[in-house]
């Protein structure tokens, strides 16, 4: 595909990547006697800057799709009787022809873009347009959205094709005869050695021309983290230590704040409360969900968070999705979701867990309605939108328990459960704060090597900082009780991951992560019916006539993937 951008300056290039679809879908159909030849628009970096820029943008009109297959076709989202056809048939896996949702091709149309910038900043950089370092992390950059997008595609519809070249027809890509489809576990060991061999794999440099400030909003804010998803694509693999070194590169980096900030620096991702003390409130988690992205505990929350503003296309997709006021509530979180919440205890005994009712869902005139999406349009307190037109919001793609809970889920099958354990519950320094251990220098330390090296002492006589010694652990940072010792223990790994799940549901749900979290444990221990009962559990409790029928559906992992056409 011919990506049809003018030459523009730095600010109107970063304007694209907040304006989304219809922006670029505006450059991306101009006239062709219009067009400015890639030749004469790929000159300077303002250029290549743009290029960039408007792939994300596009990349942003995908919001809407990735959470409604990730999320509904899972267990902790349910429609709402306002959902139509399209999503009904999400929720039961009974996707027929012409389901717009389960269409490929705007990923492939990203995808496509994503070459097209590819071969001409490499164009570029052969002819002496731009120095190896601008070349080497706007090419790695884009290299890695594309394995992200390409391992979406994977997760959803199995075996699909892989298109590295660009072209100007979209369907193109449908023609098997030309380009051949590859299964789900081949295309992670492609995607794995593509990252591997990626010449930049850290976050953009501050100094670098893409990282700025349009209308409050931190452009770091909007890249994918490569580590991130080099450890994703791991642990899908089964390489538990490979994941756990990807994720503890990103744990022991700084934050886009700089490493210049020591409130910043390790806190990012040891899960502190979001102050300068151990304490930790409801109404903290609730604002990781609301706060300016320029506030420092937004930037040690998040990791990968974009911006839909009421200023630029395309719209929000959350507020006709979940919105009860403003927007058509066509789903809601399932019954299935709220029994868990309201299963969990606080350490004083009360069946309460900050997570749930009044942060991550809300009664709102009556109806159960996912807030994590709403937070920037509706009062925090009522639900209801103060201006129903100021349609502003968050696609929120990577956070801090993310990393954590990924973790630990890889540490746990690497034989260090207790290590697991610790991130889930109560921290490093409540697992490992044996005071049978004389030498108070010697407590709360692993003394293990890399990966597993966390140090959460903290002392005055001698004076020592570990660096993870403001760290909480998930359950403890929302005051829920510790999972049980026992399972610290290797020989319970197993129920040791089922705790990791359902924290992963509890903690991270509806950002997007919820079916392939299901599907990576149910194919690594080779038992559909993880999966299946799930799915199964939800649809039974929302009184879906169709349960029993797609439970014997998905007990047949084929049946997993959407159709490709």
């Amino acid at each position: 595909m011919k990506v049809k951008i003018y030459p523009i300056v730095r600010t109107a290039a970063v304007a694209v990547l907040l304006s989304g679809v219809s922006a670029c879908s505006k450059m991306y159909d101009v006239k062709p006697q219009n067009v400015v030849e890639a030749k004469n628009t790929y000159q300077n970096i303002y250029d290549a800057d743009a290029a960039v820029t408007g792939v994300y943008g596009k990349f942003l009109g995908l919001a809407g799709q990735y959470e409604v297959l990730n999320e509904l076709r899972a267990d902790l989202m349910d429609v709402t009787p306002n959902a139509g056809a399209d999503l009904q048939q999400i929720n039961t896996h009974n996707v027929l022809p012409g389901n717009a949702y389960a269409d490929p091709t705007p990923f492939y149309s990203v995808i496509l873009n994503c070459n097209d910038v590819m071969k001409n900043l490499t164009i570029m950089h052969n002819t002496q347009k731009l120095t190896d370092a601008d070349y080497n992390q706007r090419w790695s950059d884009i290299g890695a959205l594309r394995c992200w997008l390409y391992f979406q595609l994977g997760l959803q519809y199995g075996n699909i094709p892989y298109v590295t070249e660009s072209f100007s027809d979209v369907n193109t890509v449908k023609d098997q005869s030309k380009y051949p489809r590859i299964a789900l576990a081949d295309l992670v060991k492609t995607l794995i050695a593509f990252m591997e061999a990626l010449p930049y794999k850290d976050p953009y440099p501050a100094a670098n021309s893409l990282i700025t400030t349009i209308d409050t909003y931190p452009s770091k804010m909007f890249y994918v983290n490569k580590n991130c998803l080099l450890g994703d694509l791991y642990l899908w693999n089964n390489d538990y230590h490979k994941a756990a070194i990807a994720y503890k590169n990103v744990m022991e980096t700084s934050t886009p704040n700089g490493p210049g900030d020591s409130y910043n620096y390790y806190n990012t991702y040891t899960l502190n409360s979001g102050s300068d003390n151990d304490a930790v409130t409801q109404s903290a988690w609730l604002t990781f969900f609301s706060r300016s992205m320029q506030d420092r505990e937004y930037q040690t929350e998040w990791i990968w968070s974009m911006v839909f503003d009421k200023a630029f296309a395309p719209e929000n997709p959350f507020i006709n999705l979940f919105a009860n006021s403003g927007g058509k509530y066509l789903v809601k979180p399932s019954q299935t979701a709220i029994d868990n919440w309201s299963a969990q205890r606080q350490t004083d005994g009360t069946p309460y867990d900050y997570r749930g009712i009044n942060t991550t869902y809300k009664m709102v005139n009556g109806q159960p309605v996912i807030m994590k999406f709403l937070y920037n349009y509706v009062n925090a307190s009522t639900g209801i939108p103060s201006d129903p037109l100021a349609k502003n919001g968050r696609w929120y793609i990577y956070r801090t328990p993310t990393l954590h809970l990924r973790f630990a889920e890889a540490a746990n099958r690497d034989g260090q459960t207790k290590i697991a354990w610790a991130l889930v519950n109560a921290g490093i320094k409540g697992a490992y704060d044996d005071t049978t251990i004389p030498d108070p220098t010697q407590r709360r330390i692993t003394n293990l090597p890399f990966p597993y090296d966390f140090d959460a002492r903290k002392l005055d006589a001698p004076t020592i900082r570990g660096k993870y010694h403001r760290n909480l652990g998930v359950r403890a940072r929302v005051n829920v009780t510790n999972l049980d010792v026992s399972l610290q223990q290797n020989a319970n790994f197993l129920a040791m991951e089922d705790n990791i799940i359902n924290e992963d549901a509890l903690e991270l749900a509806y950002e997007g992560n919820r079916w392939q979290d299901l599907m990576r444990v149910a194919l690594r221990r080779n038992d559909p019916s993880f999966l299946a009962d799930k799915v199964y559990n939800k649809l039974l409790k929302d009184g879906n006539p169709a349960a029993a029928t797609v439970r014997a559906k998905l007990m047949d992992p084929k049946n997993w993937f959407l159709p490709f056409n």
